[in-house]
């Protein structure tokens, strides 16, 4: 019986070691995606102030 307790501790810490890498990877990965969604609204800003004044120049060509 003993044995087998130690056996199944010996599992259950392994499980835990992964679970623990896997938290790790998950945590890195978010902050990737955090910094490349925080890139991409960043782009999206640039791109419809671009839009934006595209836009004004082409209303003041149909006033002339």
């Amino acid at each position: 019986m003993s044995e087998e307790l130690t056996g199944r501790l010996g599992q259950l810490e392994e499980a835990v070691r992964r679970a623990g890498d896997v938290i790790t990877r998950l945590r890195d990965e978010n902050q990737r995606l955090k910094r490349q969604v925080e890139q991409f609204e960043e782009q999206r800003r640039q791109s419809l102030s671009q839009i934006d004044a595209i836009l004004k120049d082409i209303a003041k060509l149909e006033l002339g």
